[in-house]
């Protein structure tokens, strides 16, 4: 069984989704043409500490920074480098905190510059997809309405679902039940319950589905090297409509992206 949060326990994973917003905001302000991965990542990891809270990415499993940078046909797990982006790339920050004992975890892919309509439609219909996952959030349904929320809406599109990663259960560990795919049937999976948080990331692949894992253990790459775009909010799951904790305001409201 997946034991619903506190309301009290919701309230500091709010002030961690807070954070994590703010932080990939922080971020976004660098995005550029010029601009390394290594220098997002020293962004993010001086924004978070100086807030008092901890990047609960750095050193987890042994993953070596504060941030995931995921490049182009880089689904997720990048590792901040001295790669220069390059007007027309797509990046991706997912971002963890650790603050008051509870995690915060949210994701963006940023447009570098000017990208190509088909690059701007993947991001749209990415984005879009996650808002769809969100809406089938509700106490009452299953995490497989979720996931047919998501995976309907893009496939729509041409575009196609990765598998083999999925959005997850947040609390004071990272990674917790249950594990929401991006894909699904309606009415199955677990049932989600009123004070469940869940992080739904949907990672959306510009071709084919296929991905492989690079000779680092980390970086999960389209097997076509093709584009992907990755966006994660974390929501409380309530009746009627989930709550949203984290949040895209800081980051759109700058009119960059």
């Amino acid at each position: 069984m997946v034991r619903p949060k506190t309301e009290e326990e919701i309230e500091l994973l709010r002030e961690n989704a807070i954070l994590v917003s703010r932080t990939l905001a922080e971020v976004g302000k660098w995005v550029a043409p010029g601009v390394t991965t290594a220098k997002l990542n020293e962004v993010a990891e001086t924004f978070i500490r100086d807030n008092g809270a901890i990047p609960s990415f750095l050193g987890y499993e042994g993953f070596p920074a504060a941030i995931c940078a995921s490049v182009n046909d880089v689904v997720v797990h990048g590792f901040p480098s001295d790669y220069v982006l390059r007007e027309g790339d797509i990046f991706t920050a997912d971002i963890g905190t650790l603050y008051k004992g509870y995690n915060g975890d949210s994701a963006y892919t940023y447009p570098v510059g000017e990208v190509s309509a088909e690059t701007r439609k993947l991001l749209d219909v990415t984005k879009a997809s996650l808002y769809k996952g969100i809406e089938a959030a509700v106490a009452g349904n299953r995490v497989g309405d979720i996931g047919h929320a998501v995976q309907s809406y893009v496939e729509g599109y041409g575009f196609s679902v990765v598998r083999e990663l999925e959005g997850h259960g947040l609390g004071k560990s990272m990674h917790e039940e249950p594990g929401v795919p991006n894909y699904g049937r309606p009415g199955h999976g677990p049932r989600l319950v009123e004070g469940m948080v869940i992080c739904i990331e949907p990672m959306i692949n510009a071709g084919g589905r296929g991905v492989y894992l690079a000779r680092n253990g980390w970086a999960v790459h389209t097997a076509d090297h093709k584009r992907s775009a990755h966006f994660e909010l974390t929501v409380v799951v309530r009746h009627g409509k989930a709550e949203q904790l984290s949040t895209f305001d800081y980051i759109e409201s700058t009119g960059k992206f």
